[in-house]
């Protein structure tokens, strides 16, 4: 299992696709791992180097104590490329890892090629956070199957639930897997983030992409980035839910592709 030590702890990383390439870092949402990438993985490493990840307090990297928050997360990533050799990278993230990308962005624009933010946001509104609070409280009762139950209507659109139905319980049984008391850590980072009235700084080429039927942030919250970052590009999934890399992965990854290429620095 590859590990490496960056600030004090271990992160599990993956590298696919040729040496020679650009990079670009796939950042996981809260409840994911570097697998539920596989659609983009497979893809994308025809022409990048890929680097998937666990951060801190998820799955196969260190669960330390303290807390967690974004910022910190970006200065682990940092330290991830430079222990890898990597100088600037393609920063992609969905969801919570969107969020950290959007904050490595601002901390080191130097090592940020470009910057790709899928279903995410740059502030917590209360609606945001009383929608989520059960999930909180599934991990603080270390209850995994009530996690899944709050959240798995939320996560992917209607037409998604539908043909994947019989996949639900076997989702189910995956959650257990979680390490909930580090997923409540997660929790406290996101809802403790705020990064709004610092978008403006941001100045590497920006692409946001929203699933239309995205229930947990959606387009509204993306609109307030869109917004904000100066000429970022903008796209609306029709029909997918907020887990796009599973719910619509052809039209994401012709997104990431088209966006990446287009700022390569081998284009």
């Amino acid at each position: 299992m590859p590990l490496i030590t960056v600030n004090d702890i271990n992160l599990y990383y993956e590298l696919h696709g040729p040496e020679d390439k650009d990079v670009i870092v796939l950042s996981n949402g809260i409840m994911m791992s570097t697998a539920s990438w596989f659609y983009q993985t497979a893809e994308l490493s025809k022409h990048f180097r890929v680097l998937l990840y666990d951060c801190r307090g998820m799955w196969k990297s260190d669960h330390p104590e303290g807390a967690y928050s974004m910022e910190l997360h970006a200065d682990d990533l940092a330290g991830l490329l430079d222990a890898l050799g990597i100088e600037k990278a393609h920063i992609a993230g969905i969801s919570y890892g969107s969020e950290i990308s959007l904050v490595f962005a601002l901390r080191y624009p130097e090592k940020t090629q470009s910057l790709i933010v899928i279903d995410g946001v740059s502030e917590v509104p209360l609606l945001l956070k009383l929608q989520s609070l059960p999930w909180k409280i599934a991990g603080e009762r270390n209850d995994a199957g009530l996690l899944f139950d709050t959240s798995v209507f939320l996560n992917f659109g209607e037409d998604y639930l539908e043909r994947s139905e019989a996949l639900l319980p076997l989702s189910r049984e995956n959650f257990a897997k979680l390490n909930l008391s580090s997923f409540v850590k997660l929790m406290d980072s996101f809802t403790a983030y705020n990064i709004t009235d610092q978008l403006k700084h941001i100045k590497s080429p920006t692409l946001i992409i929203v699933g239309e039927e995205d229930a947990i942030k959606g387009p509204k919250m993306a609109q307030i980035m869109v917004d904000r970052i100066p000429q970022a590009e903008y796209v609306v999934v029709p029909g997918a839910g907020h887990a796009l890399c599973l719910d619509k992965p052809g039209p994401l990854n012709t997104l990431l592709l088209g966006f990446a290429l287009k700022h390569s620095s081998q284009a």
